[in-house]
């Protein structure tokens, strides 16, 4: 289906009551329920679920096969990778009914999530981080990090255009970014992103 603010494949579904941002694709059979609030100029491809309580910033692209669950909240500018999973109970049990239990996971602005990343509920993944395919993030990421492994281990740190900057992860140092000429300044185990 396509309407004038957006492409909407005749296979998805929309439950009454979602919010939908101007310029948004969704792809085949996704299923976004009602409440649910996606921003403006987002792609969602296909087989993606977006719980009634989710919120998907501006300009979010979230690759086939991932499901943002309630209580997860995506910033814009975000790229979530193919089958990448989100919790939102950190002991779930069939037998019990634990949806008052549900955990906040926020992504913050910028930030990369690779392919089949799993992220355990109650986590903040920092702006403009990358997270390496595969992965398992049990624990806040710092942002401007480069993550890899299971659990989640921080290897370095990237620039906010993904390029990855030389820099130690303790300690202090400085580098311009070829992309984007910005520099970037460690100062402890934190990076900065400054103008040049």
């Amino acid at each position: 289906m396509k309407n004038k603010e957006n492409l909407i494949h005749s296979t998805s579904i929309i439950e009454q009551g979602a919010t939908i941002g101007f310029g948004t694709r969704i792809w085949h059979w996704t299923h976004i329920m009602k409440n649910a609030n996606i921003g403006k100029n987002c792609i969602l491809g296909q087989n993606v679920f977006v719980g009634s309580r989710a919120v998907i910033g501006d300009n979010v692209k979230i690759q086939n096969n991932v499901s943002i669950y309630d209580k997860v909240i995506i910033e814009k500018n975000v790229f979530c990778g193919p089958s990448a999973v989100f919790t939102n109970i950190k002991n779930p049990r069939s037998l019990v009914d634990r949806k008052d239990q549900f955990m906040k996971t926020l992504v913050k602005e910028g930030a990369t999530i690779g392919a089949n990343v799993t992220i355990i509920c109650g986590v903040t993944i920092g702006r403009y981080s990358l997270i390496g395919a595969g992965s398992l993030v049990s624990k806040d990421i710092k942002p401007f990090s480069l993550v890899v492994g299971n659990p989640s281990k921080q290897i370095g740190w990237v620039s906010r255009y993904g390029i990855k900057l030389r820099l130690p992860l303790f300690g202090e140092g400085e580098q311009i970014c070829k992309f984007s000429q910005k520099k970037y300044i460690l100062k402890k185990y934190n990076l900065f992103e400054r103008r040049v």
